[in-house]
């Protein structure tokens, strides 16, 4: 208790000494380089300090430049819990200080949604989300959904990703039900007519992170699946309704700085999967590679970035199960084309320019809705890009010359933290044009 008071007081007086503009007080600037003696953090009102330190890339006595400040303010702002985030180093009476100066975002939304199912405007779902972010000051996140429209859906989920601060642990616990409209072409071929799967689903995992950038997690969860009739293929039992248990392990490695549009880092995730373990007469198995880099190139501007991605399936894989392009995962170019096969394969090369980063937009004269809600970081940027992808079945051979590939350009335009979207126009290998309009960045 006492020390907790210390400390309050003592950042009291740092904040009075800045604010008074002591001539002592020197705020660095241009190409500095300083040698941090303390880390002082302004405006965090409900989130703990150490949620903000832990992903900081710097510590006490470490050196401190322009660009590695830029670095760690992007990590923080990823966040997802801030509107702004600050860093200030600074000398007072021949100590260096960083302040971190935050403004924390509205973290209760009870609000109406409307999404896009497989990236796709004809199969819009809508309903309520209430969602707690940063629940306890943890950055720990509650959601409950209701959706209806395509693939109705009523889950819940926890997530916590400290814990236990001390051994670095984090969890996520996740159920619900849906109802899924069939996405295989072949499985609706089988039946002669369109239907759907009735899913109900609980998912547990638990993982250690391991510095900073290192992440690895074991999942435990359970599938029931019903579908209305029997067809060999389109279940992975003997039965109509598939009972299966999954048992899961991923890892990853996220050097990212901003994660919501990445302009620096690496990005890497791996994940294996044994669902059903010959348990109801279930046995197959899934792996899932994503790798992305993101690199700047030096006095232009420009930023060059670059993903490979693969899920790869063995044994007695459901049509529910299968690799889909087209659906979750697209090549603009190819937008509205779907294939679907036990293993996928993708690619992209994309060079970003940001025409605006970092404007702030306050609408703060609007009534009645909190000042948190209402401020916004906005940023513009422009894309050139090609796509390729392909999927294939168990025994056919990877043909580059089968690859979907697809070329253009566009523009993001990010409102943070709570939104980006895409406006692009791309071709096919025939020069065939299509316009796109996606929410999200694309990776």
């Amino acid at each position: 208790m006492i020390k907790n008071i210390y400390l309050i007081f003592i950042t009291l007086c740092l904040t009075t000494l800045i604010k008074a503009e002591d001539s002592d007080t020197l705020f660095y600037k241009g190409d500095y380089s300083v040698i941090i003696d303390s880390i002082v953090i302004k405006g965090n009102d409900q989130t703990k300090d150490f949620i903000i330190l832990r992903e900081l890339t710097v510590a006490l006595g470490d050196t401190l430049n322009p660009k590695l400040a830029e670095y760690n303010r992007e990590r923080v702002y990823s966040l997802n819990i801030f509107n702004v985030v600050k860093l200030d180093p600074f000398e007072l009476n021949d100590i260096n200080y960083l302040l971190i100066t935050i403004e924390e975002s509205w973290y209760i939304y009870p609000l109406p949604f409307l999404t896009l199912k497989d990236r796709d405007w004809d199969k819009i779902s809508y309903g309520v989300a209430v969602k707690i972010a940063n629940f306890r000051g943890r950055n720990e996140t509650l959601r409950g959904r209701l959706a209806l429209g395509y693939d109705p859906s009523l889950s819940f989920s926890y997530s916590n990703p400290n814990l236990s601060r001390n051994l670095d642990l984090f969890s996520n616990f996740e159920i619900g039900l849906q109802e899924v409209n069939n996405r295989s072409e072949t499985a609706e071929e089988l039946a002669g007519e369109d239907f759907e799967h009735k899913f109900y689903f609980a998912k547990l995992s638990l993982g250690k992170r391991f510095g900073l950038f290192h992440r690895f997690a074991l999942t435990l969860g359970y599938d029931y699946i019903e579908t209305p009739f029997y067809i060999e293929g389109i279940s992975a039992s003997n039965e109509r309704i598939d009972r299966t248990v999954i048992l899961g392990a991923s890892y990853n490695y996220d050097t990212r700085d901003l994660r919501q549009y990445a302009s620096n880092g690496l990005f890497a995730f791996a994940s294996f999967e044994l669902k059903g373990m010959g348990i109801n007469d279930i046995k197959y198995r899934i792996a899932y590679f994503d790798y992305r880099e993101y690199r700047p190139i030096i006095l232009s501007g420009l930023v060059l970035k670059w993903r490979l991605a693969t899920r790869l399936t063995n044994g007695k894989v459901p049509y529910y199960d299968y690799s889909y392009l087209g659906l979750g995962q697209r090549i603009r170019g190819h937008w509205d084309e779907q294939q679907e096969g036990n293993d996928l394969f993708i690619g992209s090369l994309e060079l970003d320019y940001w025409i605006l980063n970092d404007y702030r937009l306050n609408l703060y004269w609007i009534p009645l809705l909190p000042n948190s809600l209402l401020s916004y970081r906005v940023g513009l940027v422009w894309e050139l890009f090609v796509d390729t992808g392909n999927t294939r079945l168990n025994g056919e051979p990877l043909a580059l010359n089968q690859f979907s590939t697809g070329y253009g350009t566009g523009v993001s335009i990010l409102l943070l933290p709570y939104f980006t979207m895409r406006i692009e126009y791309a071709v096919n290998e025939q020069f065939e044009g299509q316009w796109i309009f996606d929410i999200g960045a694309y990776f």
